[in-house]
């Protein structure tokens, strides 16, 4: 299965899609913003995301204090938190036309159905249901309505969601969706991302797509998602992780996004196909492979002996599994040191 996001073929005959994820690493500071974008295009990210809401749309003020002491925003109040970390709705259009100029995707993650109707007037090529969202069936309706392909998390989620959400986006009309495993701590460990749940998605889900939101730090989670089929990587992405930021902490920094990029398509590469015996690229190679060789001057009669024949390289006499069938047979012929034994030798 593999379809389109704008421009950009998906699937599993194709490279692995990248997303860079802005979140609130911008820190406020459209400016900022532009030049994540520059240095996630710079660093070969296919793509740029988004999220589209308001403090008000996400919470109440006073609502609710963060009590986890081992929360990256342990004390935040969330409205106040909501009202850092947002992308103000007159940066989109800047932001995505600035990565539009590089040739990247530019889209976002609706918070609530006036973001989809917003972004429906930037004409975004696919949308991404953040796990939180993944429960909320009428957002998932309206963004199915929109016809375009859909990512969707599936972090803190039971798998009973999960297959609600499916069943609620193609009952809506989604025809092209991808799952993203995800873990939703911040960051999350490698020993927490269970990426052997990507072939086991792909056999309860056969017609979605499969990938990986991953917050780990650095790439290795990434590149072993793409060994067990995931087509998407989704990672935030900021300048320096010292700048600071709602989400820096977990962030990828764009020589580590470049790395990203190279990796997971090198991995994508090797996965190539079942395949035994020898390649074409190995054909020289057999060269090397080991063979029988008489090692000291032997007259015509003498038999060959563990002392005068030896199993070395190269491959041009016989192949050493009739070693033990020519102990004891006489030489036709005198030979040589160095001579690549040969049936007619015998």
């Amino acid at each position: 299965m593999t379809f389109s996001i704008g421009s950009r073929l998906v699937g599993p005959d194709q490279p692995p899609f990248i997303i860079a994820e802005l979140s609130g690493n911008h820190n406020q500071d459209l400016q900022r913003g532009l030049a994540i974008v520059d240095a996630m295009a710079a660093a070969g990210a296919h793509a740029i995301k988004l999220q589209t809401y308001t403090a008000d749309t996400m919470t109440l003020p006073g609502a609710y204090r963060i009590d986890d002491p081992t929360s990256l925003w342990y004390g935040r109040e969330l409205h106040e938190l909501y009202q850092e970390a947002h992308t103000p709705w007159e940066w989109h259009r800047p932001l995505f036309d600035r990565a539009r100029e590089h040739g990247m995707l530019a889209f976002s993650s609706p918070f609530d159905e006036t973001a989809v109707d917003f972004l429906e007037t930037l004409e975004v090529p696919a949308y991404k249901i953040a796990s939180f969202e993944n429960t909320d069936w009428p957002l998932l309706r309206r963004v199915a309505a929109t016809g375009k392909p859909i990512i969707m998390s599936t972090g803190a989620s039971t798998l009973a969601e999960v297959a609600e959400a499916v069943q609620v986006l193609r009952d809506a009309g989604c025809q092209e969706l991808i799952l993203l495993k995800c873990t939703s701590t911040y960051p999350a460990t490698p020993q927490n991302t269970n990426l052997r749940t990507l072939p086991h998605f792909q056999q309860l889900f056969p017609n979605t797509l499969v990938g990986l939101s991953d917050h780990t730090m650095g790439v290795g989670a990434a590149v072993a998602a793409v060994a067990l089929g995931a087509c998407v990587v989704e990672k935030h992405v900021t300048l320096r992780r010292a700048d600071g930021g709602v989400d820096s902490a977990f962030s990828l920094e764009p020589e580590e996004v470049a790395q990203l990029v190279t990796e997971t398509e090198r991995a994508w590469q090797a996965l190539g196909q079942v395949q035994y015996g020898i390649q074409r690229a190995e054909e020289k190679s057999r060269l090397y492979k080991r063979s029988l060789y008489v090692a000291q001057d032997i007259a015509a009669g003498e038999v060959f002996t563990k002392e005068n024949l030896r199993v070395v390289r190269p491959g041009d006499g016989l192949p050493p599994r009739y070693f033990d069938q020519v102990l004891g047979k006489p030489a036709r012929q005198s030979l040589r040191a160095g001579t690549a034994l040969t049936w007619d030798a015998l």
